[in-house]
Formats: structure tokens, sequence, C-alpha cells
């Protein structure tokens, strides 16, 4: 049972991608509000090096490739042993990568679909009947503005984040009547790891300054700014926590007023 001072007292929160960046912000503030959280990220010893850091008895590592459904399937039984059926699911888990369409080798595309649409899929598909059950669940996918809107020279990104979103509002309509609530939080560029590399790639190829290629990334941000992992983890609670029960099926972009 949750008190005031912790909400999602008695809640199991599985967070993907959790080893760094969003996700690891996303679990910190999600055991912050009481919850237990599994991490989970593609290597063990990433995941439960993050886990370490965290320093709380209510954090779980456990491993899998969200593009595996066999692997997401044993990962979330490994986690229900630990702390119960899920209750939040947070599909944060992703990757990006950028070509020009008529250059794009088929791999990339299918990567980027894999990757960031079906694992989502597999991630909820894995999840939803337990929380069909128990009538109760909070399932968080982490899009992008690039699920909104198109941005150049990421087209198999763009269309895998526009599925996500898809996929969003159609589960959301499915299981509006059983307590659970099925939102996308959208975050525009963010001071991230593949922020940062993008970053470094834009200096590489132009010779541009770090201010300078920043600027290019934030061009579209009315705020002129890299949005900050803590922001996109205040929302993602925020769709957690009691209170925000009519919140289902939307898509909350966190980016400056860049998407309205």
């Amino acid at each position: 049972m949750s008190t005031n001072a912790q909400p999602l007292g008695g809640k199991h929160a599985l967070v993907t991608g959790a080893s760094r960046g969003i996700g690891a912000a996303i679990a910190q503030r999600l055991l912050a509000e009481g919850a237990q959280v599994t991490l989970l990220g593609r290597q063990l010893s990433t995941v439960t090096e993050m886990a370490a850091k965290l320093s709380d008895r209510n954090a779980h590592a456990v491993a899998a490739d969200v593009s595996n459904s066999e692997q997401m399937r044993a990962a979330i039984e490994d986690a229900s042993k630990r702390f119960g059926p899920i209750d939040i699911l947070v599909n944060n888990a992703g990757q990006a990568a950028s070509a020009p369409v008529h250059k794009m080798e088929d791999a990339l595309w299918h990567t980027m679909l894999s990757v960031n649409l079906t694992g989502t899929y597999y991630g909820i598909r894995h999840v939803l009947p337990s929380m069909m059950q128990r009538d109760f669940g909070r399932i968080v996918n982490i899009a992008s503005t690039a699920g909104l809107k198109g941005y150049p020279y990421v087209a198999a990104y763009s269309a895998a984040k526009h599925g996500v979103i898809g996929l969003t509002r159609s589960l959301a309509l499915e299981v509006a009547g059983r307590n659970i609530t099925v939102n996308a939080v959208c975050p525009g560029y963010t001071d991230t790891d593949i922020a940062r590399e993008t970053i470094r790639n834009i200096q590489a190829k132009t010779g541009r300054s770090e201010v300078e290629a920043i600027s290019v990334l934030v061009d579209q941000n009315p705020q002129r700014r890299l949005i900050r992992c803590e922001e996109v983890a205040n929302a993602v609670a925020w769709l957690c926590l009691p209170g925000s029960e009519s919140i289902t099926g939307q898509s909350i972009a966190i980016a400056g007023g860049e998407v309205t």
C-alpha cells in the first residue's frame, strides 16, 4: 500500500534501456517515489553497475535484447520472481542512426524498427496479460519528437517512433476500461551519450566547435538548449503517480516548445 511519502510504494516498475541516460534517470526517479524497480539492459554488467550506483535494495538488474521476444519474456519472468508482477512498464530502450533514404542500408532500416518499435511491442506483449488480470497498469513509451514530426536523414528512426505513437494510441483504447493507462513521452534532443555522439559527428564532418554543433541540434527548440534527462524522468513519474488516471493515449512533448 502506498503512502503520501511513498506514492508508488508496493508497485513494481520495469525500465528498459536503464543502464544510462534517460533510462537511468527514470529508474532513479521511480525509486525515489517508492517503487521497486527492475533495470533492464542489453549487457548485464552495465545495468548491474547502474543498479549498484543507485544504492537501493529496491533496484534489481536483468539483461535482455528488447528486440528478442524470448529474451524479454525470460527477463520479465525473472523480474517478476524478484518483485512480483509488473505494475509499471517504461519502454525506454532505443537506438538512433542517420542516413539519407537513397543511401540507407536495409540493415539500418530493420534495426531501427526492430529495436525502437518491435522492442516496445515485446515489452508490452509480455507484461500486458498480467496487468489485465489485475486491472491495473501504467505503460509509458519513450518516443521522440521524431515521432511527432519529420527530421531529415533519420527517416528510419522517425518511422519507428511514429509507429510507437500509433501503438500507444491504439493500445490505450483497448485497455481504457481496465485501469491501465498507456502514454508516450516525446523528448527533443536530450543530453545523453547518443546526443553527444551526434555532436561529435557534426564537429568531425563540418569542423564546427562543440558549441556550434550543439546549436545545430537545438536550433528548433525555442529554449535553445538540450533537454535534461531528469526532465524526461519527471514526466514519466507524473504519468505513473496517483492523480494521472485519466491521462491515456497521449503523446507528451518534452522539447522546450518545439512541438505542441
